[in-house]
């Protein structure tokens, strides 16, 4: 069997389509995979502003709201409360007259970048004062100078609670 220049081309061709697609899902992980830090990422941000709406709401009244509720009854405050998947409510809780605690359930571990896994300790997670008080990063928190304020929201599977303090 004679091979023409064209069949070596096309077979080399399809070889490379097929590589490349291959190389793609194992670096950027499937549709679902994909589709769940896209979903993750929208709980992220729902308690970014969540965190958000709090200091507001604080700044205010100069104390926190007791649930979501209230805070979602403040005028001017439109926010996002409910699971975008289970439609369940946000978990929110007061810890003290400053501190207080949003949780959500993630389907996948949060990404430094595409294929890698978070960098962030956990600990960073339970000390927030570097990014809602931006004044005090590295100064008495030894924790918070140590890391991005975006990384705040690193989280694992599962229900994960972040504590907050307002600003």
């Amino acid at each position: 069997m004679n091979l023409s220049r064209r069949s070596i081309a096309l077979a080399a061709s399809a070889t490379a389509v097929v590589a490349a697609v291959a190389f793609g899902l194992v670096l950027l992980g499937s549709p679902a995979q994909e589709r769940e830090r896209r979903i993750d990422a929208r709980r992220v941000a729902d308690l970014h502003g969540i965190a958000a709406a709090s200091n507001l709401y604080w700044s205010r009244h100069s104390r926190l709201p007791a649930s979501l509720d209230d805070l979602t009854a403040s005028p001017g405050l439109r926010i996002n409360t409910r699971d975008p998947v289970s439609s369940e409510i946000y978990g929110y809780q007061v810890l003290d007259s400053l501190r207080y605690e949003v949780c959500a359930t993630f389907d996948g571990e949060s990404r430094s970048g595409p294929g890698e896994p978070a960098t962030v300790p956990p600990v960073v997670q339970m000390s927030c004062q570097g990014c809602h008080a931006a004044a005090r990063i590295g100064v008495d928190d030894p924790v918070s100078g140590h890391f991005n304020p975006r990384d705040l929201w690193t989280h694992g599977i599962g229900r994960q609670c972040f504590q907050l303090q307002v600003r």
